[in-house]
């Protein structure tokens, strides 16, 4: 699926300030390099429903074995044992005896220190992803995590590597032993330690994912096979609210286009960005927060949520606005299947030009019928004239007014809104009272 910098920030998958985005919500690494594998996969949406299909079976095959994955691997112990290697030390006696054992220990105290306790991190991280190796090691996997497994279970089967892994830790480690896996760390078996790094990264990526899916209970979305666009979904919400309103919401390709109206802070905004947020985790082979989500696979996503000027070039806010339009439709009109999120469509210019530039958008938009949209305006007189295209829906968020308090409820109803409440929030915030003292 095709998307772009503007989206991904747009949907918060990203964030300058990486608290608020959706990275930093789904992050339950264990590693530096296992978060670093987690923003790749966030930002390599998947080719094609087979893809996206044996994605979300190797994450439902970590959800099963969750329970049981290994605590000893941390991120100090894959960084002790870089270190390990990156560092100085004494050649260690390839063959320890009583006497060079010794020897080492008393001549060379830091050296040996260093190298006790990178056995020590070593023997855990080695046990760790043995573990994990014999708790997916199953029947059938998917092609992509059988091939990690089959690489592990290579990397693992050098007999000196046999003996860390069955080494039993309640049992002190001996002075010989120290060196004697310490040499073979060192000396035989740095190329097979990054890889295991490497391939153990990944898969804390995965178990990052598959956390969340748990964590949050998302539930596993349907691709259909259908060639038009199709979206259907019970309880969707956006996973970044602490205590979010779920909605449900169908676009097929006789109603392909949705006309949202609301005040401002009624939920607009939000809901749009559940939509988009919701999609492009189906097609990275998340979880998805909802209760069930129907979708077919989409070839791109594209959103006109966040436009700023550039006082650099000399542009306008309005002409970005129109820029970003432009380039939508160049490339919506490519015959393949899209989604399309625009909120609070040309915000940039006066209100009368703002309703016929929206219109005239509108109505071209609404025959590109490979696409689904999502339009959001607080221009809810144009609403009306659109009523004669069976393939716009209209729904909006209702706000009550109770002794001049608002009230949000942020549930969608069916229809247009009329909400005007733009000076009733300026006398409520005190500033018709702070202009009057003047």
């Amino acid at each position: 699926m095709l998307i772009d910098k503007t989206t991904l920030y747009d949907l918060s998958i990203f964030d300058h300030n990486e608290e608020q985005s959706l990275l930093h919500h789904i992050n339950f690494c264990k590693t530096t390099n296992g978060k670093l594998w987690l923003e790749h996969y966030l930002k390599s949406t998947l080719s094609s429903i087979k893809e996206i299909n044996e994605r979300q079976q190797l994450l439902q095959r970590i959800i099963e074995v969750h329970k049981d994955w290994p605590e000893t691997i941390s991120n100090g112990s894959v960084l002790m044992i870089e270190k390990f290697y990156e560092s100085q030390v004494e050649n260690i006696p390839s063959q320890p005896n009583i006497v060079s054992s010794n020897f080492y220990k008393i001549f060379y105290t830091a050296d040996f220190s260093l190298v006790r306790y990178s056995v020590t991190h070593f023997i855990d991280f080695m046990q760790g992803i043995f573990t994990i190796y014999q708790l997916l090691n199953k029947e059938k996997n998917p092609a992509a995590l059988d091939v990690l497994l089959q690489r592990i279970r290579m990397l693992l089967a050098k007999p000196v590597a046999q003996q860390i892994i069955q080494y039993k830790k309640s049992k002190k480690i001996s002075l010989q032993n120290i060196l004697h896996f310490g040499y073979f760390i060192r000396n035989n078996y740095k190329q097979e330690a990054q890889e295991l790094i490497e391939i153990y990264s990944r898969l804390d990526a995965f178990y990052s994912m598959a956390t969340a899916c748990i964590n949050y209970k998302y539930s596993f979305p349907a691709f259909t096979q259908n060639i038009v666009p199709h979206f259907e979904a019970k309880q969707l919400y956006h996973p970044l609210l602490p205590t979010p309103i779920a909605y449900d919401i169908t676009l097929t390709p006789h109603q392909n286009f949705l006309f949202l109206t609301g005040a401002n802070m009624a939920g607009k905004s939000t809901f749009i960005k559940a939509v988009g947020v919701s999609t492009y985790l189906a097609h990275i082979g998340m979880g998805v927060p909802a209760e069930n989500l129907q979708l077919n696979f989409f070839d791109g996503l594209i959103s006109n949520i966040h436009v700023i000027d550039n006082i650099i070039k000399g542009e306008s806010y309005f002409f970005n606005e129109v820029q970003r339009i432009r380039k939508t439709i160049q490339q919506i009109t490519d015959g393949k299947n899209w989604l399309v999120l625009i909120d609070e469509l040309f915000k940039g210019t006066n209100v009368q030009d703002a309703m016929k530039c929206s219109t005239t958008v509108i109505e071209g938009l609404r025959k590109i019928d490979n696409t689904l949209f999502i339009l959001s305006t607080h221009l809810y007189e144009i609403g009306e004239g659109l009523k004669q295209y069976s393939n716009i829906q209209f729904r909006y968020f209702e706000t009550e007014v109770k002794d001049e308090q608002l009230y949000f409820n942020y549930v969608l109803k069916e229809g247009i809104s009329n909400d005007r409440l733009g000076y009733l929030i300026l006398k409520k915030e005190g500033v018709v009272d702070m202009l009057q003292k003047l």
